[in-house]
């Protein structure tokens, strides 16, 4: 049984990764219902480089959704800023993130206290390391270094 009614996640989901994976299981162990923000375009544009634009990058998302966790109950936001609905949504009742973005959360809570809602619990998420100890990301897979489950890919 979950703790929360709603839980709250979020990223650019580029390309796709174990550590999704680790931040998307804690997300559906912790709530009943998954939130997930998927920055837009626009928002991520000047920030970092991406391979796939925001419909492909949802696209992907939801096929590994079904793959990896089967039916499970979730809605998937556009992020045009850095919370979306985590900030107007009082069912929501913790924020998800990796230990790399936890520190959002006071942020995070201080605009839910200005819009009248509960601050929601963060659970922040480890890190899910490649073969070489360091972690795995989209900029390291975007790069060719590893693949999606970490494996080198160069020396």
């Amino acid at each position: 049984m979950a703790r929360f009614r709603a839980v709250a996640t979020g990223g650019t989901f580029d390309e796709i990764h174990a550590g999704h994976v680790a931040l998307l299981a804690r997300a559906f162990l912790e709530g009943d219902r998954v939130i997930i923000g998927v920055t837009s375009d626009e928002f991520v544009k000047g920030r970092k480089k991406i391979n796939h634009d925001f419909e492909t990058r949802v696209a992907n998302l939801k096929k590994m959704i079904g793959k990896e966790f089967g039916d499970v109950k979730y809605q998937i936001a556009k992020l045009d800023s850095e919370f979306g609905p985590a900030v107007t949504t009082g069912d929501v009742g913790a924020l998800v993130a990796s230990v790399e973005t936890q520190e959002k959360g006071a942020r995070l809570n201080e605009i839910r206290r200005k819009n009248g809602l509960a601050p929601a619990e963060v659970i922040a998420v480890g890190l899910i390391k490649a073969q070489d100890g360091k972690p795995i990301s989209s900029t390291r897979i975007r790069a060719g270094e590893i693949d999606a489950k970490g494996r080198l890919l160069k020396a």
